[in-house]
């Protein structure tokens, strides 16, 4: 019975810390575009130059 009046703290403590952390991150907008860079990703350019040949 000790046990719990330790670790339910412990639990609490943790489970507030990941809700706080996934709110902070909710809120800074990193959940906004979740389907974009996969689509993204098809269409770009390709941005690498490679040297040009002299013939």
């Amino acid at each position: 019975m000790n046990a719990l009046y330790l670790t339910i703290p412990i639990a609490l403590f943790i489970a507030f810390g990941a809700f706080y952390v996934f709110f902070k991150s909710y809120r800074s907008g990193q959940y906004e575009d979740i389907e974009g860079p996969k689509y993204r990703m098809l269409f770009e350019e390709d941005l690498t130059d490679f040297p040009k040949e002299k013939v």
